[in-house]
């Protein structure tokens, strides 16, 4: 039995170990979920084009705000279960100091959850950031997880300090980020992202709050 991650595979009756994923040949990146790893494709235009904007994003509110946070992106360790079984690089994560006890940030990356982590779908990673991944940053306590997907042009944004904590969003909405209270991204003013001719100096898109919420994803076994 073998699991699929990218283009490569293992075999999935070993166990393996974070000193496995640190043992990789330079340039080759892979992930951890139960001791079972998963390599990683190499991400494509769409994929990069997208993550320089909204790592931009980001950093410029963090700086323009004063917010005492990091603000960091792949590759990134992300020792997710504080154990040597799971390991993850998510593409953006975001660390909020939690007082002088809080000791997630470390020399060698992050040890637990984040408070909040972002995604964007590649078309062999579906299952793991829809269902494995989902599955890790909750039992972890992550605050706010996004699911990008330029595939379909939709944002799954779950804000579990909320009761109803699951929200889809399109590339056409302004998106308000549930850990800070006055921060929100216009996807629809910067869709240029997807084009390789874009102008990388039309600078920072709008930013406004929006209250809207749009319907839950009765789509979203399709994705899988």
């Amino acid at each position: 039995m073998k699991e699929v991650y990218g283009t490569m595979a293992l075999d999935t009756t070993k166990l393996y170990t974070t000193k496995d994923i640190m043992a990789l040949p330079d340039g080759v990146r892979a992930e951890l979920i139960d001791g079972v790893i998963y390599y990683m494709s190499t991400p494509n235009h769409t994929h990069q084009a997208l993550l320089a904007e909204l790592s931009y994003a980001f950093l410029h509110y963090q700086k323009e705000s004063g917010k005492k946070c990091e603000t960091l992106f792949a590759p990134y360790a992300v020792f997710i279960s504080r154990d040597e079984y799971n390991y993850l690089e998510p593409d953006l994560l975001i660390l909020y100091p939690h007082g002088e006890e809080d000791d997630r940030s470390q020399s060698d990356g992050c040890h637990g959850g984040p408070d909040f982590v972002l995604e964007i779908v590649s078309p062999s990673s579906k299952t793991m950031d829809y269902i494995r991944k989902l599955d890790k940053y909750t039992a972890a306590g992550v605050r706010e997880y996004w699911i990008v997907d330029p595939q379909t042009k939709r944002v799954l944004v779950y804000n579990f300090e909320k009761e109803n904590f699951l929200t889809q969003y399109t590339f056409e909405d302004t998106i308000p980020v549930g850990i800070y209270d006055d921060f929100s991204i216009d996807f629809k003013s910067w869709t240029s992202a997807f084009d390789k001719q874009a102008d990388p100096s039309r600078g920072l898109p709008p930013f406004c709050v929006l209250q809207k919420k749009t319907a839950l994803h009765p789509w979203l076994h399709r994705l899988l």
